[in-house]
């Protein structure tokens, strides 16, 4: 028993040592992964392919540190012949190892653009290219649309991008700017690509990113066969020479075309030009690690050379076409929401204005009312008034009567003597001015009843008017609302059975010629970024502070005083030959 349980011990110990674990950091996100012994770099390499979806594998290879010097795990190699540190997991970096030529026309896939604005991006704030302040503020804007959408001022409020790492630490120690001015520059051209997506906004971020000096070149350091110390570059355009001060501006440059063939024996590499009678120059490496990493970027560059140069595999062909149509989709969706998002907002202001103008109905009527209810309590009160007026009238007449009925006692006593007389005089005198005062007074009441009565009338028709024009406006508010309200607005769906349609020839053909007119339209558009750029330039160039400029600021400033740019380098190496060099096993690559 004891026996069997040490077989199965052992058994279970060769079957755990038959795996280890790897993590994987990509510029996304890590991962783990449990591996096969056997397992050789291309099976690891394709696992993590699958796992993120990619397909354009021939830009990306997974990178160790060994000896402070990058190296990259050789496809048909196994894993655990590396020179990688067994402690498990065993850490690999999934990273961009080539550089297209042009982002634009061969970067197909989505999570490709992803993964290489990721990382150019990183490059870019530590340093690792140089890229100049202005561009620095237009790769920021692009990379805030990127993140957060469409600008909002509502949503985006004055600092909300101070936790953002934007801008290399180098250009803001540059200027006299607080992060508030930064931001505030920024932000102005991040409301200016408004519309854009998050793939296209990557997608122009890294249209500018390849126009700069470093981008996408791999330097070493080396030494000639005279023993000066050099700087090579190694891109997707070729060789470049450069002085270890000025990593910027190439001494001389081999393009891939008009090289014939690159030798490497004994740490020394050998640049043989197609033109014969040009020198043959020769360098050398200290590190044999560095001699083979510089070999494996001159052949894998050189691939990608040959293949941009070639017709498209079927594998290509066939993501360019689900990419042209995965575009077409997404532009009709963008349409299609754009459509549904117009008709909202229009049901919206529909919906707005009815409020207001039922609003502005219901503040007539109120107004009505009340004029109404003041002409009713005017017509009472003067009611009232003319009944008082009326009841003073018979009470004058009332004693206009009484005083009339005095003056004929007065008369029919006026014998009884002469004092009596004059004092019925007197009395009589009184008494008529009294009953004349009380007839005028009488008739003065009775004019002013008459008035009243009049008046009463008028407040009566003002009345009947004001509950007319109450009715009519009534009438009018709801005819209104009949005729305001959008035909079917009580239905109106949003619904995605309403709003969505077909893919059509017609719709094609229409994309087909909108893509047509893109291109027409580059140059124009690469005009406006140099303007931009240049206007971004002007603006903050007064803040600058010129004892902090950096020996690559200088030497960017120069270039730019010259005329001398990658843009122009570009154009001179651009000379395609047809026949090109391949790579032998005894490490040559030849014609």
């Amino acid at each position: 028993m004891a026996s069997a349980f040490k077989l199965g011990l052992n058994s279970l110990r060769r079957k755990q040592a038959r795996t280890f674990s790897v993590r994987i950091a990509t510029m996304d996100a890590d991962m783990e992964f449990g591996c096969e012994a056997k397992w050789k770099g291309k099976d690891l390499f394709d696992l993590v392919c699958r796992t993120i979806g990619l397909r354009e594998t021939w830009f990306f290879g997974l990178q160790y540190t060994v000896k402070d010097t990058e190296a990259w795990l050789k496809m048909d190699k196994k894993v655990l012949d590396h020179d990688v540190l067994k402690e498990e997991p065993i850490m690999l970096h999934f990273l961009a190892k080539f550089y297209p030529e042009n982002a634009e026309e061969e970067l197909v896939q989505d999570v490709t653009q992803h993964l290489f604005f990721l990382q150019v991006k990183k490059r870019i704030l530590e340093e690792e290219i140089y890229c100049p302040p202005e561009a620095s503020v237009l790769l920021a804007s692009y990379a805030v649309q990127a993140k957060y959408g469409d600008y909002d001022p509502i949503i985006h409020k004055p600092g909300f991008l101070a936790q953002e790492e934007l801008l290399p630490k180098r250009v803001i120690n540059l200027y006299q700017m607080t992060p508030e001015m930064w931001e505030e520059r920024i932000t102005a051209c991040y409301a200016e690509h408004r519309g854009r997506t998050r793939d296209e906004a990557q997608m122009e971020y890294l249209k500018i990113a390849q126009d700069l000096e470093m981008y996408g070149v791999n330097y070493f350091f080396i030494r000639n066969k005279k023993g000066t110390s050099l700087l090579l570059g190694v891109d997707a355009l070729g060789l470049h020479i450069y002085d270890p001060e000025n990593k910027l501006t190439p001494k001389i440059s081999f393009p891939w075309n008009e090289i014939r063939n690159i030798s490497y024996s004994d740490k020394e590499f050998a640049i043989k030009p197609l033109d014969k009678t040009a020198d043959v120059f020769k360098f050398n490496s200290t590190k044999l690690r560095v001699n083979k990493l510089i070999l494996q970027l001159c052949i894998g560059n050189h691939d990608l050379f040959i293949r941009r140069r070639r017709v498209d595999s079927l594998e290509v062909q066939q993501m360019k076409a689900q990419a042209r149509e995965e575009k077409a989709r997404k532009q009709m969706e963008r349409q299609r929401l754009e459509r549904e998002k117009r008709l909202r907002e229009e049901a919206e202001r529909a919906r707005d204005e009815l409020q207001r103008r039922l609003i502005q109905l219901q503040d007539e009527a109120h107004m009505a009312n009340e004029a109404l209810l003041r002409s009713e309590e005017t017509a009472d009160l003067l009611a009232e008034k003319a009944q008082i007026a009326e009841e003073e009238a018979k009470l004058l007449a009332q004693k206009a009567a009484e005083a009339e009925q005095e003056i004929q006692r007065i008369k029919v006593t006026a014998i009884r003597s002469e004092e009596e007389k004059r004092l019925l005089e007197q009395k009589k005198l009184e008494a008529e001015m009294l009953a004349l005062k009380m007839a005028e007074e009488s008739e003065r009441r009775a004019k002013e009843a008459d008035q009243l009565k009049q008046d009463l009338e008028e407040a009566r028709d003002s009345e009947r008017r004001a509950k007319h024009k109450l009715l009519e406006i009534t009438s009018k508010a709801a005819y209104s609302s009949a005729n305001a309200m959008p035909p079917d607005i009580s239905s109106f769906n949003f619904s995605t059975e309403n709003l969505s349609y077909d893919f059509k020839d017609t719709d094609m053909k229409r994309l087909s010629m909108e893509i047509e007119k893109e291109k027409v339209e580059y140059m124009e558009k690469s005009k406006h970024l140099q303007e931009q750029l240049n206007e971004l330039k002007t603006e903050i160039e007064s803040l600058k502070l010129k004892e902090r400029e950096t020996p690559l600021d200088i030497l960017h400033n120069e270039n730019t005083d010259k005329g001398t740019s990658k843009q122009s380098n570009f154009k001179k190496v651009q000379r395609l030959e047809k026949g090109f060099r391949r790579v032998g096993h005894d490490g040559v690559m030849q014609t």
